[in-house]
């Protein structure tokens, strides 16, 4: 079939006709994480998102902290986020609505051109709620949630629309500074997100997305962040647009010891992007993913063990960059305890972390979770935390996320006390 946009850039050189169809239509891509990372399940659709009119946007508010942070009390934009920036376009739906764009109720696809039409079906027709969305970009409004202001730059490519400008004043709100891309010809990535009773069918147009170019980055104006950040958060699912720039940022991380962390994002990256990935590790201080991508890993590489710290040991002693930083994986494995492994040496320290609890009643949204972990996680390492103090940080913003509409924080500003 034509496609209207092709999967394709100057990085990758991977048109989407040339890639597997097991990636196209791959259960697991998301581009937000879920429920996994903080062990929640799904909640009925009823209490997942209310009826509202269209087209409505949440934004997210400008959070100041009043009690002081261990930094400052301006930050100065100490850590930089790369990744894929997305509008998310949620609303209910039912079979005849899956049947009409040949979807299937519990799913996640690229989307050809016969689902182009869904995204303003959606918010003509269906009551459709926008949310920013992309991994990466939700990793740091929640990390800024708990950082002093001016704290995080977020750096992908939006199309010159409507949608873009959205993308751009939700970050702002949240005290998020972006420096996007913006591509003249391609619209900014959409993701549409069709809840059906306790099912969810995701459909991602990458468009813009897919566009980022290493020549952004290295802008003089633009890499003098790079150079100015003191952590690096990069989304998986750039290892699909850009490697050369991921590259960049490694460089810069490894050779002014910096910390680079990288989150799997999803099954399908280690399983079809395994070459891509395998560049960027050497590079990674830091290595985020749930039970399933960490199997995904351990299959793609010969890894027999399906034991998650078995798996994490294996990658904590691959090669390395920077010797001078131990290399440690966190693995977030549903309802069952959060693992680090952390190489020391010739041996390795593990550690079990239960997940906060949370009344099933409180629970409004699990969708972006994952990325709220993320975000808390990534917060603590900027502020010099130790790993334990990193880890709750992560399950603490991820438990406020899910009582909010998408991947959201309360407006009324909540500040972190370790548990």
């Amino acid at each position: 079939m034509k496609m209207k946009y092709k999967i394709k850039n100057e990085c990758l050189s991977l048109s989407y006709t040339e890639q597997p169809i097991k990636f196209r239509q791959c259960n697991y891509f998301r581009p937000t994480c879920d429920c996994r990372t903080v062990g929640i399940p799904t909640p009925p659709s009823e209490i997942l998102l209310p009826h509202l009119h269209p087209p409505r946007v949440y934004f997210q508010q400008h959070y100041t902290n009043p009690k002081k942070h261990e930094m400052s009390a301006q930050g100065n934009f100490e850590l930089l986020a790369l990744e894929n920036p997305l509008l998310d376009i949620q609303a209910f739906g039912d079979e005849k609505l899956l049947q009409k764009y040949d979807l299937k109720a519990n799913d996640a696809i690229l989307a050809e051109e016969k689902h182009l039409g869904i995204f303003d079906d959606l918010i003509q027709n269906h009551k459709a709620v926008l949310i920013a969305g992309g991994a990466a970009q939700n990793t740091a409004r929640g990390a800024q949630y708990i950082l002093p202001p001016n704290s995080t730059v977020y750096i992908g490519c939006v199309g010159r629309d409507k949608y873009g400008a959205q993308l751009e004043e939700i970050c702002k709100k949240a005290g998020v500074k972006t420096e996007y891309r913006y591509d003249d010809e391609t619209p900014t990535g959409r993701c549409g997100v069709v809840i059906t009773g306790e099912n969810r069918s995701l459909c991602t147009d990458l468009a813009a997305a897919n566009n980022y170019k290493i020549e952004h980055l290295k802008q003089p104006e633009i890499w003098k962040q790079v150079e100015n950040a003191k952590v690096y958060y990069v989304g998986g699912f750039h290892l699909t647009v850009c490697v050369p720039a991921m590259l960049a940022i490694g460089e810069e991380a490894a050779a002014k010891d910096k910390t680079f962390i990288l989150n799997l994002s999803a099954p399908f990256i280690p399983q079809f992007f395994k070459d891509q990935l395998d560049q960027v590790l050497p590079y990674v201080d830091i290595l985020i993913a749930n039970e399933t991508e960490a199997a995904a890993y351990a299959e793609s590489h010969g890894i027999s063990s399906k034991d998650v710290k078995e798996i994490a040991k294996s990658i904590v002693s691959l090669p390395k960059k920077n010797s001078k930083r131990a290399r440690t994986v966190v693995f977030t494995q549903g309802t069952e305890p959060t693992v680090t492994v952390t190489a020391n040496g010739s041996d390795v320290d593990v550690k079990e972390y239960q997940v906060h609890a949370i009344n099933k009643e409180k629970i409004t949204d699990t969708n972006g979770a994952g990325d709220a972990f993320a975000g808390g996680f990534v917060a603590g390492i900027v502020q010099g935390k130790p790993l334990d103090t990193a880890v709750d940080m992560g399950q603490w913003l991820a438990k406020l996320s899910i009582q909010e509409l998408g991947p959201s924080y309360p407006a009324s500003k909540q500040t972190y006390t370790q548990s």
